[in-house]
């Protein structure tokens, strides 16, 4: 799962698997396996890359 979200960049639009009400979010970053991303129901919320592989969105 880490090295998926590896490719992860600041600005990419990325969904969290598990939590669909979240809405599509933002990365904000991506430093030492730690993923911060700003969700538009959730708001700001920091991921272990370790353990969740996000899903990137070409389509908003």
């Amino acid at each position: 799962m880490e090295d998926f979200n590896a490719i992860l960049t600041p600005g990419m639009l990325v969904r969290h698997p598990g939590m669909p009400d979240w809405g599509v979010g933002q990365v904000q970053s991506n430093i030492s396996g730690k993923l911060t991303v700003n969700f538009r129901e959730a708001g700001k919320v920091v991921i272990d890359s370790t353990r969740i592989a996000m899903l990137p969105v070409f389509d908003s």
